[in-house]
């Protein structure tokens, strides 16, 4: 998003023309920063044979699923039904791992039947696998490397107290049930979670990973999982990729060597490919002024854009309407019926009732998250690609609100 000529643009497209065109709230994504953070990646990991796998949990609009398969991007699933919305996108079965937690075996067994990639991360799940394929469907364990690598700790999903992956320390059952039903494992996975900061912290769940690996004969790829920190405050910390591809490039070598061939390095990134390039568009219902704050109350809140509530989140916001005004602080707000802030004592140009506020960062788990709670509509999605502001998802009606439900005589 820059500023030029007293306009917030992306690719030359006004962010308050979108605003005007579409409505708010609305999501704004930049299909240009997607392609870049790609680009990115297999700059920074360029000495390895890597394979990328979009977290598609973190925004599953079809349009964006497009994109990452034209930008050359496989995904990672976490249900059936996203598994379903990446081979509607044109993703082949091959391209799709199917990474679950705590689902029923019969989930397994679909994905097995629409031929994804199959990731397991729990004992049971595995004996029932191997009861029933034995050898015939390879599969990849996703391991707990028992690492708390940062950030939120709703987020963190490595450490020792994780309900995600088999423990390190089960690795003598985990052989033990792999050697009595013949399970052919072509891939281990390792993911710590989000906002890893030091290189160092990743290198060590990857070393964990490279002694276990000699355990497993038929690999044909290692997962590393992702959780790359992007920057939410100007002059954050955030993780060098470069650095580390080069870090892990010399290491993952070794391994090869060791291992007697090489194999491919995967990884899992969600956020760090779309949260810059998502935009939230907001438009101020009112400002009220108490003793101790002026709130900005604008026309959405925790239903649609729950991460500043659920996980503290810190998200930049600009007032694009009033780009020179002076500034003023201002807690926002949202309109939902409880405590309900997207930021806390913000130095915005100072805002009217009816500027439009953009809210960064919003790409990854904003819409993905969305709600109805007080019975509100979900936004629309807007995409900006070549220059072009176009429609990726309709805003909902009364009438999407009630579809589903079932009026009984009373």
């Amino acid at each position: 998003m820059e500023l030029t000529k007293n306009t917030y643009r992306i690719q030359g497209v006004k962010l308050e023309d979108v605003a005007k065109n579409f409505g708010t709230p609305v999501y704004v994504y930049d299909a240009d920063k997607i392609a870049n953070q790609i680009k990115l990646l297999h700059k920074a990991f360029s000495g390895l044979n890597v394979r990328i796998k979009y977290a598609a949990k973190a925004l599953t609009n079809l349009s964006i699923l497009k994109l990452m398969r034209r930008e050359g991007a496989g995904i990672d699933v976490v249900s059936i039904q996203e598994a379903h919305l990446g081979l509607k996108a044109g993703f082949q079965p091959d391209d799709i791992l199917f990474t679950p937690n705590c689902v029923s075996f019969s989930e397994i067994q679909e994905a097995v039947k629409l031929g994804l990639r199959i990731n397991i991360d729990n004992i049971s799940i595995l004996e029932q696998f191997g009861h029933e394929y034995h050898d015939t469907v390879p599969c990849c364990i996703r391991l707990n490397p028992h690492i708390m690598a940062g950030g939120n700790a709703k987020i963190s999903t490595g450490h020792v107290d994780s309900k995600f992956g088999i423990s390190i320390l089960q690795k003598r059952h985990l052989l033990r049930i792999i050697q009595t039903y013949n399970i052919k494992v072509n891939g281990l996975h390792m993911h710590t979670g989000s906002d890893i900061l030091d290189s160092e912290v990743f290198l060590k769940g990857a070393q964990i990973v490279f002694d276990i690996a000699h355990d497993f004969e038929d690999l044909e790829f290692l997962d590393f999982g992702s959780g790359f920190k992007v920057g939410y405050r100007e002059g954050d910390v955030v993780t060098d990729v470069v650095a580390l591809g080069k870090n892990l490039e010399s290491a993952f070598q070794e391994f090869c060597k060791e291992y007697g061939r090489d194999l491919q390095v995967w990884f899992e990134p969600g956020k760090f490919l779309v949260s810059e390039a998502g935009y939230f568009l907001v438009r101020t219902n009112v400002i009220k002024t108490t003793p101790a704050t002026v709130f900005a109350g604008v026309d959405s809140g925790l239903n649609h854009f729950i991460r500043p509530m659920m996980y503290d989140s810190y998200h930049e916001m600009v007032n694009i309407s009033n780009p020179k005004g002076i500034n003023r602080v201002y807690t926002i707000v949202g309109y939902i019926c409880e405590t309900d802030t997207l930021g806390w004592d913000r130095k915005l140009n100072e805002v009217r009732e009816g500027d439009i506020i953009a809210i960064k960062n919003a790409g990854a788990y904003g819409f993905s998250m969305a709600s109805n709670y007080n019975s509100r509509l979900r936004p629309a999605e807007v995409m900006i690609i070549d220059g072009q502001a176009k429609l990726i998802r309709e805003r909902e009606t009364f009438e999407d609100l009630i579809r589903q439900q079932v009026e009984i005589d009373i």
